[in-house]
């Protein structure tokens, strides 16, 4: 089931009203775009994006109502695409910008694309697996060299034993290749010292996040998103930004402070706002959410 993270929050930095026009950048179950048109009837309009054409088929379906009205447009694609598919659409300017990053509960409990190691699935990771641009996890097991799996968990998962983890994989994949997620967990399993190898999912969960970062180039996507979307916004107009990851936040918080002494926007959120204690009891996955807010000026 999908929830949306900080909808309170979301809906006080966006600030839809009547008659507005607004981007879910990730629109996932549709949680966040469903409060957005409340909010902004009758009139308001949503232009809802997303990579997994599954995600989509499913969210079509639920908020048939929405698109009837035509009140909800809906595409399949990368946010990095933003401006593009705003002209096509003819949607710009808007009145508001939501991404909400990360990967989404489906990937990680439904999908069967190996986002989680709590099931034996596929090696997959991408968020559109019909992607052939995309290398998936299980290529990049197989085609990066020692040196480059290293600096690829170390960045993108920060992980402390990456080089062997690195050269365990190496090892195995000379025998037969890792295309499943409990091969992979065997791997890390044995990289470890032997007297934390009962902790090994805690490095398990930095290497997927890792390799999923990687497998949807999902830091360049954030940079390229980032100036279409300020773009895109009129005077006035509202961008929020859900991250779930350091690195991801990073980005956001340079690209918000660089354009605020730019004059190109205003900073609403001093520091990042994080969920509140009852929504972390009740959806423990919102634990590492940050959001920030601007304003176009």
């Amino acid at each position: 089931m999908h929830i949306p993270v900080m909808l309170a929050e979301v809906l006080e930095q966006l600030a839809p009203r009547p008659g507005g026009r607004y981007v879910d950048a990730t629109i996932d179950g549709g949680g966040h775009a469903r409060a957005v048109l409340d909010a902004s009837a009758p009139d308001g309009r949503v232009l809802g994006l997303d990579r997994d054409p599954t995600i989509l088929t499913t969210l079509r379906s639920s908020m048939a109502d929405a698109i009837d009205a035509a009140r909800l447009l809906t595409v399949q694609t990368s946010f990095a695409d933003l401006g593009p598919v705003l002209s096509a659409h003819r949607f710009a300017p808007v009145d508001g910008i939501l991404f909400d990053l990360g990967l989404s509960s489906f990937h990680l409990d439904a999908s069967g694309r190996g986002f989680s190691f709590a099931r034996d699935e596929p090696l997959d990771m991408r968020f559109d697996s019909t992607d052939a641009e995309l290398d998936s996890a299980a290529d990049i097991l197989a085609s990066r060299s020692a040196d480059e799996l290293t600096a690829l968990l170390r960045t993108y998962g920060e992980e402390r034993f990456a080089s062997r983890i690195a050269r365990t994989i190496v090892a195995r994949r000379r025998t037969a290749p890792l295309r499943t997620t409990s091969e992979l967990l065997a791997a890390i399993e044995q990289s470890l010292p032997p007297q934390i190898r009962w902790r090994a999912r805690r490095d398990a969960a930095r290497v997927f996040q890792a390799l999923r970062i990687a497998a949807n180039d999902e830091l360049a996507a954030v940079t390229a998103a980032l100036p279409q979307a300020l773009a895109a916004l009129a005077p006035g107009g509202r961008l929020v930004v859900i991250a779930f990851h350091s690195l991801e936040d990073r980005l956001v918080k340079t690209f918000f402070r660089e354009r605020q002494r730019a004059g190109e926007l205003r900073i609403l959120t001093r520091k990042p706002l994080q969920p509140r204690d009852v929504e972390i009891a009740a959806n423990p996955r919102a634990a590492s959410a940050k959001l920030r807010a601007a304003e176009r000026t």
